[in-house]
């Protein structure tokens, strides 16, 4: 079982930046496949951006050039610097620790409100 458990999300205005982070168990995090994803109201949970153990990462095209996806293996941490942030950003960020096999666990999720 590994715990999942996501930080820093808040309100920001327009413009702003926020830094998300993520902390994951395990002794081999460094071999996770991690991912945030995002859920705004009334829609489908979709993905964000994804890192994995070998450090390749890839974006969904709306935050393409402003967010930044980033691993610390000895703090077994990810992170996602989000910058130029918009109000379609506002969702809930989830994050996602793929350790092989099919399995999947998920954090709780952080809120994050881009409003003026």
């Amino acid at each position: 079982q590994v715990q999942v458990v996501e930080s820093g999300g808040g309100l920001v205005q327009p413009g702003g930046s926020l830094r998300l982070s993520c902390a994951a168990s395990g002794s081999i995090f460094s071999i996770y496949d991690m991912g945030w994803y995002r859920q705004a109201p009334g829609k489908e949970r979709e993905l964000v951006a994804a890192i994995t153990g070998g450090d390749t990462t890839n974006y969904a095209d709306p935050v393409k050039g402003r967010f930044t996806i980033s691993r610390d293996n000895a703090e077994n941490t990810v992170y996602l610097q989000m910058n130029s942030l918009k109000p379609e950003d506002t969702a809930v960020y989830y994050c996602n620790a793929a350790p092989g096999y099919g399995m999947n666990y998920w954090g709780k999720g952080t809120l994050v409100t881009v409003s003026s």
